[in-house]
């Protein structure tokens, strides 16, 4: 990246639920964001603050490629309410009602439905490799304090069903869970507890990030699980900290309807950009 371009490096502010990303639109100009960069964006106090880190590239099979990094700097190949903010940012800039966005989790589906936008997230992995798993596990209990559910949805997912979300400290239980050693590539942490008919209240503990207020492929994953286990038919409606988001299973994947918002546009000063050269 030119770090010494006078004019800095363009960013937007999104959320989805209070899920909230940095954006870098790097279509028209080649930008690499290495992992201590993305730790200092990260940094709420001294940088702008995310739970993720998303920039939009080019693509020839696709609208856009869209690549994202977790507040530590790690990869994450799916974030579902980051790919829906910058699909509703992409139809506004083109006035168009669907789009294909390639993600390293595949090409996803992106249509506008009034004042909300959905994205379909692609088939969930249920097998132990899919997630993916240590060794060979069944996914649907796993041989953990709790019996969790283990689902892939681009990223790894393991949901504890309990009686009060509420009630579980997790900020205890995440940490310890994300890097469970059936967890090979760490894993984002789910509580979920039932709320009503297709009704769950969940709770999210992403991996690289932390506890955040909303979380779309966990959104998913929990779905998912939920009905693999009986609890809940293939479309829910989810409870989040940051607000309430549907999520539908059906043949061609899962698909994901809520709110985002577009918070504020800045630039990066060259200062910024040198000092974590």
């Amino acid at each position: 990246m030119d770090r010494t371009a006078p004019t800095g490096l363009p960013f937007m502010k999104m959320h989805g639920l209070g899920n909230d990303f940095v954006v870098i639109d790097a279509r028209a100009r080649a930008v690499g964001v290495t992992p201590a960069l993305a730790r200092a964006l990260a940094d709420r106090h001294r940088g702008v603050g995310f739970d993720q880190l998303a920039l939009i590239r080019t693509d020839a099979q696709a609208d856009a490629r869209l690549d994202f990094l977790n507040a530590d700097g790690s990869p994450s190949a799916a974030c579902g309410n980051a790919t829906r903010c910058i699909a509703r940012h992409l139809m506004e800039e083109t006035g168009r009602d669907t789009l294909r966005l390639a993600t390293a989790h595949g090409v996803l589906a992106a249509e506008r439905r009034g004042a909300l936008t959905a994205v379909n997230m692609g088939p969930p992995g249920l097998g132990w490799r899919d997630v993916p798993l240590a060794e060979e596990t069944d996914t649907l209990e796993l041989p953990i304090d709790g019996a969790p559910t283990a689902t892939g949805m681009g990223n790894p997912h393991c949901t504890f069903f309990v009686d009060d979300a509420e009630a579980v400290d997790l900020g205890a239980l995440g940490p310890r869970i994300e890097r469970h050693p059936l967890f090979p590539e760490r894993t984002n942490v789910q509580v979920a507890s039932l709320a009503g008919p297709d009704r769950l209240r969940m709770r999210v503990w992403e991996r690289g990030t932390g506890i955040t207020l909303a979380s779309g492929s966990s959104s998913c994953a929990v779905a998912v699980a939920a009905a693999r286990r009986g609890l809940t038919g293939r479309a829910v409606t989810l409870i989040l900290d940051g607000g309430e988001i549907a999520v539908e299973w059906c043949e061609g994947g899962v698909w994901m309807t809520g709110p985002t918002a577009h918070v504020f546009s800045g630039t990066l000063t060259p200062e910024f950009l040198g000092a974590v050269a």
